[in-house]
């Protein structure tokens, strides 16, 4: 389902979700303390042993989470059940422990009870409030996508009124494209008709953040066909909204927005509450590698500036997400900088690579000033790894769908380099290789993939193939 796709480059975000998961836990176990102490029971050892337990159990059990649709825009009281039902769940688990142990003998019956029924009403108060942070995050305007339809159709001028009539959707409608005339059409003045559908792609490239609906009746599919090709060097979410109002649909199931089926043909897997998740882990986990690394990175930038002339650290330009150019930095390793329109990739005993930049490139040591990129938000751990504007431009010509990879973050790995695509490219057929782990990523992404992805990448290192 479509949504915001999250942009923000602060570190509210990352609170939030820390928060999001430990909230539970941390709440399950100061109320049981608090109510404990108002009753006058001592807290004695069964009552920690019962505290630790609780908060092992609220951050193993799937904790109760807002469904991710438009917006976060669900009511609290679908999520007070979900909360409700979890925490039966606890307190049968609980009471099975305390059976077999016998342990619950040492428990005041009014404690357990009071905290028993007080403990959900205060998880589902703090979660609901916590998710209105989160959704107010997701409607930064930063993540506003914007709303072209193919099509000016009455689905689509039904979808687009509904859109313009949710705020929160994080969505933003520019206009349509189609070939008839605005006379024709019937558009009124507040209907936008940006072109006609040969322009669409051009004015696609210029847009960032956009999402497709094409709304062309299904007698036109070979030309739907046609127009998601031209589409395939953008990095747009694509979406087919089939003319509902010409069947008589009987319990017909579908994707829907706002009501409206449609139907996903590209879109970036880090929508919404995924791309909040995503980024939160990036930042914590990269904070605690830069913390343990910082003394190593110290020590190789010293030994970089000693040993060879020039920049310890080498900039260079790279696309990013939706194709927007970033910097991202590397230690140098080599005697010059490329950085031009033509670049020649390292290769097997490369003379440009000094003794130190070879030792740093076997194991990619050079790739770790990334982590700033990281913690800047121009890349993630884990996705497709940025390549130089110079042979994007290039390989963007041969290779269809290329800029697709382009829908999330770039990553200091990914799944092609843990496949054995690490290393220069020397042809097109080993790039289209490596597009092709990237456009897999992209459909099966999960956060267990990415944790996947870095173990490999740790053994990947520690054998260093292709690399030099």
């Amino acid at each position: 389902m479509t949504g915001p796709v999250f942009r923000s480059r602060g570190f509210a975000f990352a609170l939030l979700v820390g928060l999001q998961v430990v909230l539970p836990a941390i709440i399950a176990v100061t109320s049981l303390r608090v109510i404990s102490d108002l009753y006058g029971a001592p807290w004695t050892d069964p009552f920690v042993v019962l505290a630790i337990l609780v908060g092992v159990l609220c951050l193993l059990l799937p904790r109760p989470q807002q469904e991710s649709g438009v917006s976060l825009t669900n009511t609290p009281q679908p999520l007070a059940v979900r909360v409700i039902l979890w925490w039966i769940a606890i307190l049968g688990i609980l009471l099975a422990i305390g059976y077999a142990t016998k342990y619950s003998d040492r428990f005041s019956r009014l404690v357990l009870v009071t905290w028993a029924f007080t403990t959900p009403g205060l998880i589902i108060v703090a979660v609901v409030a916590l998710n209105e942070l989160i959704r107010r995050l997701l409607l930064d305007p930063i993540n506003t996508r914007t709303v072209v339809f193919a099509g000016f159709t009455p689905v689509s001028r039904s979808l687009a009124d509904r859109i313009a009539r949710s705020p929160d959707s994080g969505l933003s409608v520019q206009g349509f494209f189609d070939d008839r005339n605005p006379e024709r059409l019937g558009a009124n003045g507040e209907t936008r008709i940006l072109g006609d559908l040969s322009q669409l792609t051009a004015y696609v490239k210029l847009m960032r953040n956009a999402v497709i609906f094409v709304a062309l009746p299904v007698r036109h599919v070979h030309r739907v066909m046609r127009m998601v090709e031209s589409l395939r060097d953008t990095t747009a979410s694509i979406y087919y909204v089939p003319d509902v109002f010409v069947f008589d649909l009987i319990q017909a199931r579908s994707s829907e927005l706002f009501g409206i089926p449609i139907v996903a043909v590209c879109e970036s897997p880090m929508y919404g509450y995924r791309g909040l998740v995503k980024r939160g882990r990036d930042v914590i986990l990269t904070s605690l590698i830069l913390a343990m690394v910082a003394p190593f990175m110290l020590l190789t930038a010293a030994v970089i500036h000693l040993t060879s002339r020039g920049p310890v650290v080498f900039r260079q330009r790279r696309y990013g997400l939706d194709g927007e150019e970033i910097i991202v930095y590397k230690f140098r390793t080599m005697t010059v900088n490329d950085d031009g329109d033509t670049i020649v990739q390292v290769r097997l005993d490369d003379p440009r690579v000094t003794p130190v930049g070879r030792f740093l490139r076997r194991y990619s040591l050079d790739e770790l000033p990334q982590l700033i990129n990281v913690l800047q938000g121009r890349m993630s751990l884990v996705g497709p790894r940025p390549h130089a504007v110079a042979h994007n431009e290039e390989y963007r010509q041969f290779i269809s769908g290329y800029m697709r990879r382009h829908k999330v973050l770039p990553g200091m790995t990914g799944l092609a380099q843990v496949s054995g695509c690490r290393g220069a490219t020397a042809n097109v057929e080993a790039m289209q290789a490596r597009v092709n782990y990237d456009l897999d990523y992209l459909r099966r992404w999960s956060p267990i993939l990415d944790l996947e992805i870095l173990w490999r990448t740790v053994i990947a290192v520690i054998r260093h193939r292709n690399a030099y």
